[in-house]
């Protein structure tokens, strides 16, 4: 077995006379891994698939995948692709697209009858797929996208927004279903605007703006690197802030927690005629956590509840692209 990346990418890039497209991507996934791909509308994400699967031709740097060269055939026999506008032969049934692309994967007629059905009922098709295409939903069609991107039980799956059309409940179902593929050792590649599933499958993750590439790097370290704690305490006075500040060298504030949430922590109502605040701290661990509650404590004050608060992928995702420009849609 090659010990090639899934996907090997050296400064990749694909220019248009418009000014789109992206530029000297470099990024690696290995083999099994889940691979987050993220940027504002624009931002180039879908000329980078593009040409991973061979559909568009860089116009600078390499790529590879599993070891073969970029829009070789060897690659795209090993590969699997859910596009992003996805339109299928609205006067076929489910099933019929799915063996048509049985048949251009040349899979064996016996395999392709056994397989089929199968795929139809994992991705939520089942019987209906006797149903013509015209009578599907946007949400139907595009589960019927993600078996035809099964079908040739693919090395590699590419998903670009594969629960774009679906409601909450279908978002859930696709999400296990690449759970399910992970487990089995499939690399996928998603490039999605649903932030909450590429913090819940995901290993690591880059993000696009203008073509570029802003950060990259595992979900969990870009997670980590900012963990705000609160502190609800009661008995406070004005210069603890400034005490604390002065004494930790930490970044300590008052918080807008008091003004949506309102119970008592541990079931303690605050003493009679004491101010009650919330405190935020972004920390490193909860050994300072620890520290700090200490050093509350030793002045006088009462701790009613301390919370810790893990900044959310939205969050982080906001933070990296505030302040900068976007090509967007239409620019």
């Amino acid at each position: 077995m090659s010990s090639a990346p899934a996907i090997d990418a050296n400064a990749l890039t694909k220019e248009y006379n418009n000014g789109r497209g992206c530029r000297d991507v470099t990024i690696t996934v290995g083999k099994g891994e889940a691979f987050g791909f993220l940027g504002p509308n624009g931002a180039g994400k879908s000329t980078f698939v593009k040409m991973l699967v061979g559909l568009i031709s860089p116009t600078g740097g390499n790529a590879s995948i599993l070891g073969h060269p970029l829009g070789s055939l060897e690659a795209k026999a090993k590969i699997g692709y859910l596009p992003e506008l996805y339109r299928y032969q609205e006067w076929l049934t489910g099933e019929e697209v799915v063996r048509l692309h049985a048949r251009l994967c040349r899979i064996e007629r016996t395999l392709a009858d056994k397989r089929i059905p199968q795929l139809l009922q994992e991705v939520g098709i089942g019987q209906r797929g006797k149903d013509r295409v015209k009578h599907y939903s946007k949400g139907m069609q595009q589960r019927l996208g993600l078996a035809c991107a099964l079908v040739n039980e693919p090395e590699l799956i590419f998903l670009d927004e594969p629960s774009s059309a679906l409601d909450p409940i279908g978002r859930m179902e696709v999400r296990m279903i690449l759970e399910r593929l992970k487990e089995r050792g499939i690399t996928i590649f998603l490039n999605s605007h649903l932030l909450e599933d590429v913090e819940v499958l995901c290993d690591r993750m880059a993000l696009l703006n203008n073509g570029a590439v802003l950060r990259h790097g595992k979900v969990s370290e870009m997670l980590s690197q900012r963990t705000r704690w609160q502190f609800k305490v009661g008995g406070y006075t004005p210069f603890l802030l400034s005490w604390l500040n002065e004494h930790t060298g930490l970044n300590i504030r008052h918080s807008d927690a008091g003004a949506e949430r309102t119970e008592q922590g541990n079931g303690q109502e605050p003493e009679a005629g004491s101010s009650v605040v919330w405190l935020e701290a972004e920390l490193d661990n909860e050994e300072q956590a620890g520290w700090l509650n200490g050093l509350i404590v030793e002045q006088g004050m009462t701790l009613y509840e301390v919370t810790r608060k893990k900044e959310r992928l939205e969050e982080w995702f906001m933070d990296a692209v505030s302040g900068l420009s976007h090509r967007g849609e239409r620019e």
